[in-house]
């Protein structure tokens, strides 16, 4: 087998997957393992330390290697790439390692929770030669590309204000592969109510802020109310402990008098799945439609013509063939974008940087809401 340093471009990419838990298990191991894919990425190792789950993992899926411990993974000289779906708690400890060991990496939302902390493995990547590619790749989707045109051409007059965000509600409780008796069914939810990194903020709406901060660009002033609504949660006859803020108002500045309402709450919702409304002095953009028209864009149709909401993904550029009927579509084309840039140097837009003044934003604003004082953002990309 060539090195790493030798290998040609026309040869798979040999990626891991850190964390054998529900969006592995129900989107990125399916899509990684389908044959379409063989000749550019190859699903070569797994790691997860949950008791049968990486071996049960290496069995469902045909991975090559299996492993409990991340050290055994980052060793492995068959990995080119890594894919870090673990706790968003651990992924700053676990992408750091992995860029050390000079794989490139993929982070699922959301990359990190400091901006300390994206700061330093952008660094690293840039020091070792490694890219990083980091989820939500919201701007992929021709859908955004458009609503920024059409925001930019004056489609709806002087854009006044914007809001967008997401509900936990009991998404996560409820998924199926939650509720059996082996180790890919029976994975436990807690994380997503403990800190650090839980929280709707960090966990849904970071999609909506990687779509709106996409579209208006960086943003400059944030402040926020925050806190713990719910203390325990149901789960399997049991009370989970929550302990992250789940209720969060938040209200951005972008500067010239325009503002955005974000939320990331215990429950319900005011805006259509992750998608904005935004308000200007003509017109409407909510969601898909403009003043209740559906917008024009590219792959409109394929998108149209799914049978759910699953189709909004299928307008994305590696969301083709099996593709289009497995979930968690958007995760398998932020790993082919960084496959792709790793392969023939294409860019993407799914940049660390991007993620990095999201992650500036969520956490400014639980320091807003901690202090009762409005926090001036820094970052850009």
């Amino acid at each position: 087998m060539m090195s790493k340093e030798s290998r040609s471009v026309s040869e798979p990419i040999r990626i891991g997957v850190i964390g054998a838990g529900s969006v592995a298990v129900r989107g990125i191991l399916p899509h990684l393992s389908q044959p379409d894919v063989r000749d550019r990425v190859r699903l070569t190792a797994v790691c997860d330390p949950a008791p049968g789950r990486a071996a049960a993992a290496q069995e469902r899926f045909g991975i090559t290697r299996a492993y409990t411990d991340l050290e055994a993974l980052l060793a492995d000289k068959e990995v080119d790439a890594v894919t870090i779906a673990s706790p968003i708690g651990l992924h700053f400890e676990q992408g750091r390692a992995a860029l050390a060991a000079g794989k490139h990496v993929h982070f699922n939302k959301t990359m990190t929770t400091t901006v300390a902390e994206a700061t330093a493995l952008i660094d690293l990547a840039r020091a070792k030669g490694l890219k990083i590619v980091a989820s939500p790749g919201e701007m992929i989707r021709p859908q955004n590309q458009r609503i920024r045109q059409l925001i930019a051409g004056g489609a709806i007059g002087t854009l006044c204000w914007a809001i967008c965000g997401a509900a936990f509600g009991t998404y996560h409780q409820d998924e199926a592969v939650r509720h059996g008796d082996d180790p890919l069914s029976n994975i436990d939810p807690s994380w997503y109510f403990r800190k650090p990194g839980g929280g709707p903020l960090y966990d849904m709406t970071v999609y909506a802020l990687h779509a709106l901060t996409g579209i208006l660009g960086p943003a400059r002033r944030v402040t926020a109310l925050s806190g713990v609504r719910l203390r325990e949660r149901p789960f399997r006859g049991a009370l989970l402990p929550c302990d992250a803020d789940d209720n969060s108002l938040l209200l951005l500045d972008f500067g010239d008098s325009l503002f955005a309402f974000v939320y990331g709450t215990a429950a319900g919702r005011v805006t259509t799945g992750f998608g904005a409304t935004y308000f200007g002095t003509t017109g409407t953009i909510a969601g898909l439609e403009l003043n209740g028209q559906p917008i024009d864009y590219p792959g409109r149709d394929l998108v149209d013509s799914a049978p759910d909401r699953r189709g909004l993904s299928w307008a994305l550029p590696h969301v083709v063939g099996p593709h289009r009927d497995l979930p968690e579509a958007h995760v398998y084309e932020d790993i082919m974008q960084l496959v792709d840039w790793v392969r023939d140097g294409t860019p993407t837009v799914a940049t660390a940087e991007h993620a990095r003044h999201v992650i500036e934003i969520i956490e400014a604003a639980y320091r807003a809401a901690e202090t009762g004082q409005t926090q001036t953002l820094t970052t850009t990309w």
